[in-house]
């Protein structure tokens, strides 16, 4: 098997399985995010690595493809790790990984450490149904606009988010879901300062405030079931314009309360006072 993806610990380097050793003392090319961290964890894993150990990151995922892909057609194992966790989720992998489909080689991957389940496993939240996300962007109306997106989505949702971003990120989700939303903020998983905070979007946002560090990991209650018809929850929208509240604003928080969709609710006001007019 020419490609192996393989998942690294989190953080604990005991989590690595027998496999990854077996791969990293086998392969013929290891490509790392980090070479000098992959370097640090086969020491940590008593394992020799073999001579061509090579960085694959997001700044150089397109030449250095070309040449691993090379590699793997003249029937060298190749090993994929990243820093933590499994290639392509969030990580450089997937553009290899495309590659090898398109040119019809094998690949196979190493399962492993992950921070988005074990996030989920130690919520509290229901997981029989999720979505992974990602980083939010960094711009703050984008931000807004994917959590928006977002804000019917029944499936518990997972995000991950940087220290010096994470207090106005849960501030933008109590925001759009609604500040009782249930969600649970997991930091550093596995490793010796292992911190998960549940709560209400409300509370965890006031809470990041004074600041976090490490690696974070966000999961966040899936929307409710919409109980209140779109004809009520326009009656309601029109009723709190009617005592002088912004449109837009409005629309949110009900959107928010009922399930129904921001933009949708928008459109049936819009539609319902033309036709108003038109009466």
């Amino acid at each position: 098997m020419p490609l192996v993806l393989a998942a690294t610990p989190i953080g604990d380097p005991r989590d690595a399985s027998i496999r990854l050793r077996d791969e990293l003392a086998g392969a013929d090319v290891v490509a790392a995010e980090d070479t000098r961290r992959m370097r640090r964890l086969a020491a940590e894993l008593g394992v020799e690595l073999p001579e061509r150990v090579v960085s694959y990151h997001e700044h150089n995922e397109a030449s250095r493809t070309v040449d691993l892909l090379e590699a793997v057609t003249k029937g060298e194992r190749v090993l994929l790790v990243t820093d933590a966790g499994m290639p392509s989720v969030s990580d450089p992998g997937y553009r290899f990984v495309r590659a090898c489909v398109e040119a019809d080689e094998e690949l196979t991957c190493l399962p492993g450490p992950s921070a988005v389940l074990v996030a989920l496993a130690v919520s509290g939240l229901p997981v029989d149904r999720f979505c992974f996300e990602g980083f939010l962007p960094r711009k703050g109306g984008e931000r807004r606009r994917v959590l928006e997106e977002l804000a019917t989505e029944r499936r518990t949702m997972v995000f991950f988010e940087a220290p010096h971003r994470i207090a106005v990120s849960l501030e933008v989700m109590a925001g759009v879901f609604g500040h009782d939303r249930q969600a649970a903020v997991c930091r550093e998983l596995t490793k010796t300062h292992e911190e998960v905070r549940r709560g209400s979007l409300g509370e965890l946002a006031e809470w990041a405030v004074e600041g976090l560090r490490g690696e974070i990991t966000v999961v966040v209650e899936g929307a409710p079931e919409v109980v209140v018809s779109l004809d009520d929850a326009v009656a309601e929208v029109i009723s709190r314009r009617d005592r002088g509240a912004r449109l837009k604003d409005v629309c949110a928080a009900v959107a928010t309360s009922t399930g129904h969709g921001k933009k949708a609710l928008y459109d049936a006001v819009i539609a319902h006072r033309r036709s108003d007019r038109s009466d």
